[in-house]
């Protein structure tokens, strides 16, 4: 029989264990009387600081001499976002 195999009843089960879960404990933040998903709004920060630290950049001239500057951009972004979400969410 094909499929019957005992990696295909491992991945059945991963699948159907997966769709059974829920999101009841999500974390979600109230903002002026609407929740959002604390995800976003730590991925809102680390997109801020991201910004924020290439201004700095450009105005003390350090930009030009990055060897990969949307790399490293992005690297800041998730780090700060990653680190928002440990500090806030981080029990």
């Amino acid at each position: 029989m094909v499929g019957a195999g005992p990696l295909s009843r491992v991945l059945r089960s991963a699948c159907i264990m997966l769709t059974l879960s829920d999101c009841a404990s999500a974390p979600a933040v109230n903002v002026v009387g609407s929740f959002f998903p604390a995800w976003m709004l730590c991925a809102l920060i680390g997109i801020a600081v991201a910004v924020c630290l290439r201004q700095v950049l450009v105005l003390v001239g350090l930009e030009d001499s990055l060897v990969l500057p949307l790399l490293t951009h992005t690297a800041v972004g998730v780090a700060a976002t990653l680190a928002v979400w440990l500090i806030w969410f981080g029990h």
